[in-house]
């Protein structure tokens, strides 16, 4: 994307820049998603793995997350640092009572002056372990931003499953209400023929009346998903009417738990953050131990008093008599005892993910098969019969009425089945850590 830049010496540039923008304008070359003033048009057409691909680039909530790596980042930065040197100097004998005795000469002969240079050496290799142990903690954060990105994948797939299955269900209560809407109007004809008595026709008129609502309900639900969908990708890249970009389906697919059980210890994020939580701890506990060396300040100083220019070199460090820093080694201790049961607790959830995830797939997967074995058509045959049979005159409203309430429970559990396999398999991608299935 080029942006043109004013400048008041150039002023025949604007004209050229707008010369150069038509041009590409009338040869079909600007990006079509572009505006004039240079901001990215709102995405009016949403696939699954646009959904994904928005929510990890534009959802604030994990851009704002990003920003602690850059942060533990800066605490490198500041871990890393030497102690800075001082300096200090000083002036003795001046008169308080009597400021007119301050003359040059008085200046040279009579007032004292000091002053010193002074530096503290560390000990104990605590700026390596300060570094070591902030380093630990960027890896920390990252790989819990990196699981952050995991969760939000699946949240994204999760949502926009939910808007295939709104869009899906829509589509079915719409086909419902026009198929019942022939219906109604043959049965109007039959009525004017003479075939039909007004008051049957009636109750076969008023039964529509479900079906519209069925369409309003579902219309709701469209709008509902998609709003839960566009909040995740960004709300305000989004179109308010974008469009979702594909459909309810179903694959099988043969997978073996065990390998994915060791996939998940290998690749979860959460389970590296635990992982290298455990060295975090262990080099601060090295770092503790390493505050219980005393630090040592040498300084160097120069005097002169009167006509005597004196120079002096001298050292301090703190006596560990009491303070030895037990309290936080010890903490330290602790600490590291409990990273390692963080880590085993998260080597086990990430385990039970799989479990959880591999059993609702093997169901949903059973579930899927069963109605597309059968039952589907079934369904589909016996409304067929039957309004074939009604409209003959020799089955009853009781009969057509619950042919297609069994029609339409069939049709939408099917798709509820479809939307919780196809949510299944995301599950597993989540519970891994990994894309194992596309």
């Amino acid at each position: 994307m080029v942006q043109y830049k004013h400048r008041a010496s150039q002023r025949a540039w604007p004209g050229f820049a707008r010369s150069i923008a038509a041009l590409i304008a009338s040869t079909g070359l600007a990006a079509p998603h572009v505006w004039a003033q240079g901001v990215t048009s709102p995405v009016t057409r949403v696939s699954m793995n646009d959904a994904v691909r928005l929510a990890l680039e534009r959802n604030q909530t994990l851009r704002a997350q990003r920003l602690t790596i850059d942060q533990s980042k800066a605490d490198e930065t500041t871990a890393a640092l030497k102690p800075n040197p001082g300096f200090s100097f000083g002036a003795e004998g001046f008169p308080l009572i009597s400021p007119r005795q301050i003359t040059g000469d008085f200046l040279r002969s009579t007032v004292s002056y000091s002053t010193s240079l002074s530096y503290t050496f560390e000990r104990g290799d605590k700026r390596l372990k300060r570094t070591t142990a902030a380093e630990d903690t960027t890896e920390v954060t990252r790989r819990n931003v990196i699981d952050l990105e995991r969760q939000l994948r699946f949240q994204a797939e999760q949502a926009f499953v939910g808007a295939l299955l709104a869009k899906s269900t829509l589509e079915l209560a719409q086909q419902n209400l026009q198929s019942f809407s022939d219906v109604v109007e043959l049965n109007r004809e039959r009525v004017t023929a003479g075939d039909l008595a007004q008051g049957e026709f009636y109750k076969i008129s008023l039964q529509k009346l479900q079906f519209e609502q069925d369409v309003s309900a579902a219309q709701v639900g469209l709008v509902q998903a998609k709003a839960s969908l566009r909040q995740l990708m960004g709300f305000e890249t989004i179109a308010d009417d974008f469009a979702i970009d594909g459909e309810l389906s179903f694959a099988p697919y043969t997978l073996n738990l065990d390998d994915l059980k060791r996939q998940a210890l290998e690749s979860r994020p959460d389970v590296e953050a635990a992982r290298l939580g455990v060295k975090l701890a262990q080099d601060a506990a090295a770092l503790e131990r390493g505050n219980r060396a005393r630090d040592v300040t040498g300084d160097v100083g120069y005097s002169h008093t009167g006509p005597d220019n004196l120079f002096g070199v001298g050292f301090s460090i703190d006596l560990p008599v009491h303070d030895r820093n037990q309290g936080n080694i010890a903490r330290s201790e602790i600490a590291v005892r409990q990273a390692n049961e963080a880590e085993a607790a998260a080597r086990f959830i990430a385990v039970t993910d799989v479990v959880n995830a591999y059993a609702a797939f093997e169901t949903n997967q059973k579930v899927v098969n069963l109605y597309q074995s059968g039952y589907l058509d079934q369904a589909r045959q016996s409304l067929d019969i039957t309004t074939y049979v009604y409209q003959h005159g020799a089955g009853t409203l009781l009969d057509l009425l619950d042919a297609e309430r069994t029609f339409r429970a069939t049709e939408l559990a099917y798709r509820d089945a479809l939307a919780a396999y196809m949510t299944s398999l995301r599950q597993l991608n989540f519970a891994v850590g990994r894309q194992v299935i596309p």
